[in-house]
């Protein structure tokens, strides 16, 4: 798959051969929903907790004799038909963590990206050199690539702090380095920009093994 390639005004000054095994593979949108809701479920801490009527403070004593008094008998003001009672069956801490083979992973990563390329939200920029943080330079960066009015997750093979703070005040602009790609990003943002080194960073990550080919 030929796609075009830009600098940051926008023009063309190339093009990139993108692997068909990472970009243009069948698009599973069931292990993608599966990946999706693995990473909902792992980002959840899990703290949430009530209290029982062991726990809740007070009670010690019984509110009446439990014979003689006309009433239903009570033995603790901190049951739970009791205001300030203890909570029955409520929260308590717990893992929401979830497995995926990585296989499946991998195969979520490509349908996703396959998805982006088909749709034509992906776009190859040459590099992205920022020499100091400036929001107004990656604002038009993003204009000159026609993709200002969305949203953009903007991938780039290394860490690069002058172009993280650039964007950082872009609310719609995510910066991400291509190791930390992942589901919830790619299905999240509008538009997919890439640069060139990214696109070898992630075509080297995604590709096929010989094993899984086999398998297919």
């Amino acid at each position: 798959m030929l796609v075009p390639v830009k600098d940051m005004n926008g023009k063309q000054v190339g093009e990139v051969e993108l692997s068909d095994a990472v970009f243009a593979a069948p698009i599973n949108t069931s292990v993608m929903h599966q990946a999706l809701v693995r990473q909902l479920s792992n980002a959840r801490l899990g703290t949430h907790d009530t209290k029982v009527r062991s726990e809740v403070r007070g009670g010690g004593k019984k509110p009446w004799r439990q014979k003689g008094t006309g009433r239903a008998r009570q033995g603790s003001t901190r049951a739970p038909n009791w205001v300030g009672g203890g909570t029955v069956f409520g929260p308590t801490p717990r893992k929401y963590t979830k497995a995926m083979p990585k296989k499946m992973q991998r195969l979520a990563l490509r349908s996703a990206l396959s998805s982006k390329a088909a749709s034509g939200q992906l776009v190859v920029v040459d590099k992205v050199a920022i020499d100091e943080p400036k929001t107004k330079t990656a604002a038009n960066m993003l204009a000159a690539l026609g993709v200002n009015e969305q949203s953009v997750l903007l991938v780039m093979a290394e860490k690069n702090i002058p172009v993280w703070k650039s964007v950082h005040n872009l609310p719609q602009v995510k910066s991400l380095q291509s190791g930390y790609l992942n589901i919830r990003d790619l299905l999240g943002h509008d538009m997919l920009l890439l640069t060139k080194d990214a696109v070898d960073a992630i075509e080297t990550w995604l590709a096929v093994p010989a094993a899984e080919e086999a398998e297919a």
